[in-house]
């Protein structure tokens, strides 16, 4: 043990001086040699350990940084006791603050320990999908807590059996106290063991405003990035309380769905002349199609309406909605951007007042947000345009320029009755 008492018997330089300045002097080397010591800690031995690690990832050096903090303090609570004319009192004190100071350092060593171990397992391909970040959170607490007792009972120079005892008495307290975190913690063992939740997840929670990519998972809150760019911060507990969609099935299926119907004119619906027909054909879409259809239709109508003997209304005619959603069809399957791997249909749905629905319920090849925009809107463009080509139009309900136009065409009607007569 270094003996840091002054005597003017071992400093005659020193003279008489009074008995505090012995104790600042004696002070002042032990502060000198703790410095020294954390000196030589962090400069030589720290350097020559960080010259060892690898670079290309994260390390443990700050960890090993807050422990070299310890050699200090030991140094401090080993020699305080030298420092001449101090109290009996100051020196308990002194080494129970410091004792205090190791156990923090300690626990924010293995607290630096556990984020660094949190990181290496961030760079596993399956880190993704089996975040640890929230039982990282949870071991810190208890590190914490348990470094709050340890300090208190140094502190108090009472054994932490006592005070844990104690605590006995708290427990309806610390329960309301920590709700949230012990919510949040059975949320977060529930979603990871069930997969329900990954970073880079796309989901939709409405009743909270949530509509984005997942770019945090932690104990108490789940950070997700909406596409305006905004955050939204959603107490982990509320995944499991409430309903959320998760959009990570369509992303690994490879395909997005496209769910949109076209309002069909029910006043454009009607039979096909033979002439129609033949104009229609230029369609190679549909030409098998329609070669089908018709070979279908004569074979019933042969053995019905002319052995029967009864009025050809009752024949079967081909339709031009029919016809269109053949082509519709037929067109989706030859469409680059359309797989055929999947689902694939062109379907009528029940009729309402704003038309005939013409349903088309198929998936992209591709599920990048703006390939498959301009891929929707491209059939739709074509859809819609083609339309007319087999007599059918598509509803929309007046507006004020339709308004206007039918009053004038009925008042040129009126005009020219008046002149008539």
């Amino acid at each position: 043990m270094i003996d840091f008492t002054m005597s003017t018997a071992a400093f005659p330089w020193l003279g008489d001086v009074p008995l505090w300045t012995e104790t600042l002097i004696g002070l002042a080397l032990l502060a000198a040699a703790s410095w020294l010591g954390n000196f030589l800690v962090k400069k030589v031995i720290l350097q020559l350990v960080m010259r060892v690690l690898p670079h290309d990832g994260p390390t443990p050096v700050n960890a090993v940084a807050r422990l070299a903090n310890i050699v200090p303090a030991v140094i401090i609570s080993r020699g305080i006791a030298a420092v001449p004319h101090l109290s009996e009192g100051v020196i308990v004190v002194t080494r129970n603050v410091v004792s205090a100071f190791i156990i923090l350092t300690i626990v924010l060593a293995l607290s630096t320990a556990l984020t660094f171990a949190n990181e290496l397992y961030q760079r596993r391909p399956d880190a993704a999908s089996r975040p640890i970040k929230g039982y990282i959170q949870v071991l810190k607490i208890v590190l914490f807590a348990a470094a709050a007792i340890l300090m208190i009972a140094v502190l108090m120079e009472q054994s932490p059996l006592l005070l844990l005892s104690g605590l006995g008495a708290m427990a309806a307290v610390l329960m309301l106290v920590f709700k949230d975190t012990i919510l949040s913690l059975v949320a977060s063992v529930q979603l990871t063991s069930n997969d329900m939740l990954r970073v880079g997840d796309w989901i939709e929670m409405p009743q909270l405003n949530a509509d984005g990519d997942v770019i945090d998972i932690a104990l108490h809150t789940v950070k997700v990035q909406n596409w305006d760019k905004t955050i939204t911060t959603i107490p982990t507990h509320k995944l499991i309380e409430q309903s959320f969609k998760n959009w990570r099935g369509m992303s690994e299926s490879g395909g997005r769905r496209i769910k949109r119907a076209l309002l069909v004119d029910q006043t454009s619906v009607r039979f096909l002349t033979h002439e129609e027909e033949k104009h229609l054909r230029r369609f190679a879409l549909i030409d098998d199609y329609l070669d089908r259809k018709q070979a279908e239709i004569d074979a019933w109508n042969a053995t019905r309406v002319v052995k029967e003997g009864r009025d050809p209304v009752n024949s079967r005619r081909i339709t031009n909605i029919g016809t269109f959603r053949a082509y519709v069809f037929a067109y989706l399957r030859a469409h680059p951007g359309i797989t055929n791997d999947m689902t694939l249909l062109v379907r009528q749905l029940q009729p309402t007042a704003q038309g005939l629905p013409l349903e088309i319920y198929c998936f992209t090849g591709t599920t990048a947000w703006a390939v498959y925009e301009d891929i929707q809107s491209d059939i739709f463009d074509h859809l819609l345009a083609v339309m007319g080509e087999f007599g059918l139009t598509v509803f929309q309900e007046p507006s004020g320029a339709d308004l206007g136009a039918l009053a004038t065409h009925l008042g040129n009607r009126s005009q020219a009755t008046a002149g008539r007569r």
